[in-house]
């Protein structure tokens, strides 16, 4: 179980994603995974999606009460068991090697901590055909500047990062855990598009105004990370400008 796969799949109201999205985790041709979904109580058809997988690999849990996406996050870091710590969330695809090419870049290469591109889709799953990568090495300052990995490409090592858990915000929780991790270790790009995430549904974060994302990237400097408030600002500004770049450079049409 040395090199097993914990795969953190939150859900909330997605059963009309959530088969696509497990599917594309079955289809791995790394099979040595399982598969974690923390339900944050979903009012729609999820459980009944959820049952039609009979795979012992796939475990699915439910809160007692709608607590958001860090603590499902949470809940499903503290339950993993493997080695490697891949994420994915319940709307996302991957291709099929994505777990292959990861495990073996960052095997190859000595990296505790990696991402690699994705393609964006529209919501109702057509291809975008626009493809967004990032830097080739992240270091903690870099990972300051901006969220640069996409939640679904992520894959640390568990044997040398730890067990991370963060505090419950309700916004920006994956970009916590990014800056927990690059204390400990720097992010390297796999610069392959392994994975495909779906923009523009209701409730997603790409539906939210610039000004609400501000506030966010705001609380998250200043409560997660503890910094005062000036500091917190500066890191707001940054963002905003490093977001500006990022859609420049590392956001591309194919």
């Amino acid at each position: 179980m040395n090199d097993l796969v914990s795969i953190i799949m939150p859900s909330w109201n997605t059963g009309r994603f959530i088969a696509e999205s497990i599917q594309s985790v079955i289809n791995q041709t790394y099979q040595n995974w399982e598969l974690i979904i923390v339900d944050d109580c979903s009012t729609d058809n999820t459980d009944d999606v959820v049952s039609t997988f009979k795979d012992s690999r796939i475990k699915y849990v439910k809160n007692e009460h709608n607590s958001g996406a860090a603590v499902s996050r949470n809940k499903a870091l503290d339950m993993a068991n493997g080695r490697w710590i891949a994420f994915l969330d319940s709307d996302d695809l991957w291709e099929s090697e994505k777990l292959e090419r990861q495990i073996s870049f960052m095997k190859k290469n000595g990296y505790s901590f990696s991402y690699t591109n994705y393609e964006e889709l529209r919501a109702d799953g057509k291809d975008t055909n626009i493809v967004v990568s990032g830097p080739r090495k992240i270091s903690r300052r870099g990972m300051y500047n901006y969220c640069w990995p996409g939640c679904l490409t992520v894959m640390y090592d568990q044997n040398e990062v730890g067990l991370i858990q963060i505090k419950n915000i309700k916004k920006n929780n994956d970009y916590a855990m990014w800056l927990k991790i690059s204390s400990k270790a720097d992010c390297f790009l796999l610069d392959e598009c392994l994975a495909k995430y779906r923009k523009g549904r209701s409730g997603s974060v790409s539906t939210h105004s610039v000004w609400t994302m501000i506030k966010w990237h705001y609380k998250l400097f200043r409560e997660c990370e503890g910094q005062n408030p000036i500091t917190s600002t500066v890191n707001t500004l940054r963002n905003i400008v490093f977001g500006i770049y990022k859609k420049k450079r590392y956001r591309v049409s194919v």
